[in-house]
């Protein structure tokens, strides 16, 4: 609860300076509209707080500049609290033990003339032992004015198994370093390992299913070095690893990224002002 009180209290201090206006894991929030018909006038971070339940919401300001984007968001971040009101509303009346609270950061993980990728992090909290964690990651494609989707980007289903295969690699030698640093030996650390390597094994099935949240890496020409694939606690790991993402190289993508996305890991076109010297 502190962390969401702290999060009040700075997005309070940026709404003095501007004029902003107040305003989980399930199929409802996985997968907002990437296209909505209505533009975004405005990205407004957005505060609330009762004695049932807390909201704190923050934008960055750069993602307005693409309203379909800007749109997708917001659409986002209304899902999560539209599942949040409904927990409230089921209390009818009732105050919880600890309010409620929806915790959401949005953040410019790349801009370029190419593309726009905004993380989604954060955590609802409806009861219970802990918060639930919420991760989702937006790919806009500026020339196409679409959302880039797993799918899209490896159509092929037998291309995601290299990509499993070095994930599932990297996530195995973090686990085993895990177990090192923590001290784990003998029959506890087996049943860890075999437990963690279930999770793993079944997190990274060669699927665009499991691979959903992603971002790419940059380089300073503006071509993608790498995609960051994110996985939310309880897909690879126990909640205590958090959330957790591994970065595959451009080359062992490229073999099975659709031709249409394939430019998108080499360097940006020259404009004509840049070609004349």
């Amino acid at each position: 609860m502190p962390r969401l009180l702290a999060i009040c209290v700075a997005l309070t201090v940026v709404a003095g300076c501007q004029q902003n206006q107040p305003v989980a894991q399930d199929d409802e929030v996985a997968h907002p509209l990437a296209n909505a018909s209505a533009q975004a006038a405005g990205l407004h971070d957005v505060i609330e707080t009762t004695p049932a339940y807390l909201i704190g919401i923050s934008y960055p300001q750069a993602a307005a500049k693409y309203p379909p984007l800007a749109d997708a968001l917001q659409a986002y971040a209304a899902a999560c609290r539209e599942r949040l009101m409904r927990a409230v509303q089921a209390l009818q009346g009732r105050k919880p033990a600890m309010p409620y609270d929806l915790s959401l950061q949005f953040s410019m993980v790349a801009e370029t003339p190419r593309l726009v990728a905004v993380a989604a992090s954060g955590s609802s909290y409806l009861g219970g032992a802990h918060g639930e964690p919420l991760e989702q990651r937006f790919v806009w494609l500026v020339a196409q004015q679409q959302m880039l989707a797993a799918e899209q980007l490896i159509p092929d289903a037998q291309g995601w198994r290299p990509v499993s295969d070095y994930v599932r690699g990297v996530l195995r030698d973090r686990m085993e370093q895990s177990l090192d640093e923590a001290g784990v030996q003998g029959e506890a650390r087996e049943a860890a390992r075999r437990l963690r390597m279930a999770m793993i094994e079944q997190g990274t099935q060669p699927d665009a299913r499991h691979f959903a949240l992603f971002e790419p890496v940059i380089n300073a020409d503006g071509s993608i070095r790498a995609i960051r694939f994110v996985f939310p606690p309880y897909q690879v790991g126990p909640y205590a690893d958090g959330t957790q993402t591994v970065d595959v190289p451009a080359r062992m993508l490229l073999p099975n990224v659709a031709p249409a996305y394939r430019a998108l890991f080499g360097p940006a076109p020259r404009t004509r002002s840049q070609g004349s010297g």
